[in-house]
């Protein structure tokens, strides 16, 4: 491993992600500590390989064994100022510590290590807020809920007016099929790349998406709607700790109509129970924004999440939040670019929205 950070009784170090032992002790680190697939080393791995953002990591042991993990990618793009991210293209992250002084030192190393990697920000996507970092806990909320006991029960705890789109969603003669092989991999690219140009979106890499699911193998799949021989609506998800987390999915424009959206969502509950779920993460979600809407309206309680950055210089740290008024014009513009426009020139832009 790299020179520590400092000296003390704790040694602060960057972590040696390519070394399968190393990754190893960090992931059995992260289950013991309650943390997100955000914070396990083979996304960060994944998302260097997808993206061709770089993965990073600052590692806190005593006695050698590990008392804090801190996720990092290294994100630069043409567009944006360079940042780290915990985690990059990630809605969690942020440090793990088995006490707040670790913790302390921790964030004190991402700083600096921004300052000598000429990064002009630090964001953490979770963990407990930081004296004299900038501190939002308003924009976004997660929500989850646990599964039904069976098939009937689970649409039995859907909310009436929810429940009924999905009973219209299954009437039609919907297939669905679930894998991550090569035809379930095109079918999620086809449908999640119309629905995020669809909201004016530019679409991440394809290579994102399979190195996912090669990183988390048993641990990952796409469940996909299909009308005939056309996949409708997509989903790939991943599974945590007993939690299924419907994580890169959409749908094609007249899914809105076949309900083909309710459906999916409704039977992937089903299939993660059935997988030995016992709960589902409907992920993050923009603070009173549609999807925020929608996850209420299926019986979910919204839960403010905290997210912390620093900059060295406020005023050039990086701003990709795509409800910005400053992106309301081009949004309405990348929504009119035909499909095929949009997938090609897409991914080299979104490479930068971790």
């Amino acid at each position: 491993m790299n020179a520590p950070f400092g000296l003390c009784d704790e040694v602060l170090t960057l972590a040696a992600l390519s070394d399968p032992g190393e990754a190893a002790r960090i992931e059995q680190f992260v289950f013991a500590n309650a943390g997100s697939p955000f914070h396990l080393p083979r996304w960060l791995k994944a998302v260097e390989q997808g993206t061709g953002q770089t993965a990073l990591g600052l590692l806190a042991e005593r006695g050698g064994a590990i008392i804090g993990w801190l996720p990092l990618t290294e994100v630069h793009s043409l567009v944006f100022p360079r940042a780290l991210v915990s985690s990059g293209f990630g809605v969690e992250g942020g440090i793990l510590a088995s006490d707040p002084r670790t913790a302390r030192r921790l964030a004190r190393a991402a700083c600096e290590l921004a300052e000598r990697r000429a990064c002009a920000s630090v964001e953490l996507r979770g963990g407990d807020p930081l004296e004299g970092w900038t501190i939002q806990s308003d924009s976004h909320c997660g929500f989850r809920a646990g599964l039904a006991e069976d098939d009937e029960a689970q649409l039995l705890a859907i909310p009436r007016k929810a429940r009924a789109e999905v009973r219209k969603g299954l009437k039609n003669d919907f297939r669905i099929s679930t894998g991550n092989g090569e035809t379930d991999r095109a079918a999620h690219y086809a449908c999640y790349s119309e629905s995020v140009r669809n909201l004016g979106t530019p679409v991440f890499p394809r290579s994102l998406f399979g190195a996912m699911l090669d990183a988390f193998g048993d641990d990952a799949d796409i469940l996909t709607v299909w009308d005939g021989d056309r996949p409708v609506a997509s989903v790939l998800s991943l599974y945590h700790r007993g939690d299924v987390m419907p994580y890169w999915g959409g749908g094609v424009w007249d899914a809105r109509t076949l309900r083909a959206n309710e459906v999916m969502y409704y039977e992937l509950m089903c299939h993660a129970r059935r997988k030995g779920c016992v709960a589902f993460d409907f992920g993050r979600s923009k603070t009173g924004s549609g999807p925020f809407a929608f996850k209420k309206n299926w019986g979910f309680e919204p839960k403010p999440l905290t997210y912390s950055s620093w900059s060295a210089n406020p005023s050039q740290a990086r701003n990709v939040d795509p409800t910005s008024e400053a992106y309301s014009r081009k949004i309405e513009l990348w929504k009119k670019l035909p499909l095929g426009v949009a997938n090609m020139v897409g991914p080299p832009i979104a490479r930068g929205l971790a």
